[in-house]
């Protein structure tokens, strides 16, 4: 199993940053993959950015994020950034984080496990 844990969500005007966390524990050899998802209030979830586990690094981004959103991780901390810059009103939802076991996937239905969510709220 894979536990995965978001942090660093919360309120920020349109046009500034965060940066979101995912902390990994359990069997993090088994993980392929890492993703951000988001969910706003009555939409689907949707896919964010991805980027694979191993050392050499693959990345995917939505083309609404191209060029504001950087994904990264530090495999030393088993933990999966996404840093969010040049936020808009539309960003505002509930982020999660998800990892994949085996392949490359970039859709929610491809994910095997959850965290609980962080919620961004970007104001105008």
């Amino acid at each position: 199993q894979v536990q995965l844990v978001e942090s660093g969500g919360g309120l920020v005007q349109a046009g500034g940053s965060l940066r979101l966390s995912c902390t990994i524990s359990g069997r993090t050899f088994s993980i392929y993959a890492m993703g951000w998802f988001r969910q706003a209030p009555g939409k689907e979830r949707e896919s964010v950015a991805a980027i694979t586990w191993s050392a050499f690094s693959t990345t995917y981004y939505a083309d609404s994020v191209k060029g504001r959103f950087t994904i990264s991780r530090d495999k030393a901390k088993n933990t999966v950034y996404l840093q969010m810059n040049s936020l808009k009103p539309e960003d505002t939802a509930l982020y999660y984080c998800a990892a994949k076991r085996t392949g490359w996937g970039t859709t929610p239905r491809e994910f095997d496990y959850w965290g609980q969510g962080t919620q961004v709220t970007v104001s105008s």
